[in-house]
């Protein structure tokens, strides 16, 4: 502002007040604290900045604005006590579909930092986007199923497509209408210390990335409404490749880390580690391969989750969205998952939040601790567990919802519905549900059962070459610890059991080749 003054004072044009190149949006004419927007003075110091690989300033204060389109070799930076704050009115932003706050397409070297926040007026635009639909101003034939306005005309707050050398750093973005931040085809994207505060309404996944290279996420905390941090792929001749997540704290009303569920092209090399999820409705990490692609070289360790739904689940289906025609469900194989503590409640883990995840209609128990199911035809392939600790509630009890043990091989596939660990219905076992894998290691595992249940602890149906070794096991009921079911090619080594179980493993069906000691 001082450099402002000063040209006026002297006559200058006021385009010479850049000082090391940055550019305050206060001299552009945005004005804080009132409900003018200042959505062309941002632009128009966007503009001024790109050129000369500049920082556009916004500094303590609130600003209002609609869409705003980012520009390449720039820095937007929000400074301590800034609040950038979307307009609360759709007619304020992009005129189509998937738009946002602020937008980025085919750009490169763009960074947004600083201490500030970046606010989506989620509830608020909401409200107006539900008012402009009952008014025939905007076309949405699902709203008057659900209540709920589709994505696809809710803005995000920030959406970066084919976009290369991106730097997310130090903000907070809150309350979004719809997803809080994605990056669509970008390679080069670095995010470290985001704080995600979304829980405004549905879809507020926390970070969205979808078919990038070269990704690092780390240092970051979320609170989100939807999935916490998820990969997608929506390209079939594309993927999500070479991704590092680290150091994260996670909370969410679906699932905290999850690659899915769009999965056209598919994941290759992510690197998950040192994650901390609390309050977390659904999976703790969640990877679901139902469109088609690939799912490979997948390494997470050092993860710990309290209160949470399930601690792990992994499925091929053939919902092959948009792509009928395929004849393969895809290629799932090579996850490695170690270091793993997690604490599944009784109750449901996101009780009392703003927006919660949707109940289970159907009468259940608690669902398993760990699901993995491949398809008939396609296993799920060359998977190691190590060193995996859970604790869970237990308290199954037939009288609520009964599947029987030795009827395992008559679960529903149900190949085609949206995946989430509740899609097969009630599951004869409360630690492991382990189907159609094929080379699975699991070393160094501990099932804490607290209360009783009417299932076995691990139950395998079409498996085979699975390997067991090392397993503390506590238990209050009189069934089988272990089930396998049309399995062969099975080791298992120091099995420790401690409890009522009736008897340590028992084979149903076509079992062979079994070394049991």
């Amino acid at each position: 502002m001082r450099a402002f003054i000063f040209c006026l004072l002297i006559g200058i044009p006021v385009s010479c007040y850049s000082q090391g190149k940055e550019f305050n949006i206060l001299d552009f004419g945005a004005i804080p604290g009132s409900n003018t927007l200042s959505t062309k003075a941002i632009q128009e110091a966007i503009k001024k900045a790109s050129g000369v690989n500049g920082k556009v300033i916004i500094p303590k204060g609130v600003f209002r604005s609609g869409s705003v389109y980012l520009k390449s070799n720039i820095e937007l930076v929000l400074e301590d006590g800034a609040v950038l704050k979307g307009s609360d009115k759709r007619t304020d932003y992009e005129k189509r579909d998937f738009t946002s706050l602020l937008i980025g397409r085919d750009i490169e070297n763009i960074k947004i930092t600083g201490k500030g926040c970046i606010d989506g007026s989620g509830r608020e635009l909401v409200k107006d986007i539900r008012q402009l639909i009952e008014n025939g101003q905007i076309a949405d034939p699902a709203y008057t199923k659900s209540g709920r306005p589709t994505e696809s005309k809710r803005p995000e707050i920030i959406q970066l497509i084919n976009c290369r050398h991106i730097q997310i750093k130090g903000i907070m973005l809150k309350d979004a209408a719809c997803w809080v931040d994605s990056y669509i085809n970008c390679s080069d994207l670095f995010i470290d210390n985001l704080r995600v505060e979304s829980t405004a309404f549905w879809n507020n996944d926390g970070i969205d990335v979808t078919d990038c290279k070269n990704v690092r996420i780390t240092n970051s905390t979320i609170n989100s409404a939807d999935d916490g941090i998820c990969l997608k792929s929506e390209n079939r001749n594309s993927c999500c490749d070479s991704i590092t997540i680290e150091n994260c704290r996670i909370r969410s009303s679906a699932s905290a880390f999850k690659c899915g569920t769009a999965s056209a092209g598919g994941f290759k090399n992510i690197t998950v580690k040192n994650l901390f999820i609390y309050d977390t409705y659904r999976s703790a990490i969640a990877l679901e391969l139902v469109d088609g692609g690939i799912m490979e070289n997948i390494d997470i360790s050092n993860v710990e989750a309290k209160n949470t739904g399930n601690a792990l689940f992994m499925v091929i289906g053939t919902r092959n969205r948009d792509n009928e025609h395929l004849k393969s469900p895809g290629l799932f194989h090579n996850i490695h998952i170690k270091d793993v503590k997690v604490e599944v409640p009784s109750g449901k883990p996101d009780k009392g939040y703003e927006t919660e995840g949707p109940l289970v209609k159907e009468p259940h128990n608690l669902f398993p601790s760990i699901i993995i199911v491949g398809k008939p035809g396609f296993d799920i392939q060359n998977v190691r567990l190590k060193n995996i600790e859970i604790t869970f509630a237990g308290g199954g009890n037939p009288e609520i919802a009964n599947s029987s043990f030795d009827k395992t091989g008559s679960i529903p596939e149900h190949p085609k519905e949206y995946p989430e660990f509740s899609m097969f219905g009630e599951i004869p076992a409360w630690g492991f549900y382990i189907r159609h894998v094929n080379n699975m290691q699991m070393k160094n595992i501990t099932l804490l059962l607290n209360n009783s249940d009417y299932r076995p602890a691990f139950v395998f149906d079409d498996t085979k070459n699975i390997s067991i070794k090392n397993v503390v096991l506590n238990s209050f009921q009189k069934v089988p610890a272990v089930v396998f079911n049309n399995s062969n090619h099975v080791d298992i080594k120091s099995f420790n059991i401690s409890g009522t179980y009736s008897e340590r493993v028992k084979q149903l069906g076509n079992c062979t080749n079994f070394q049991i000691k």
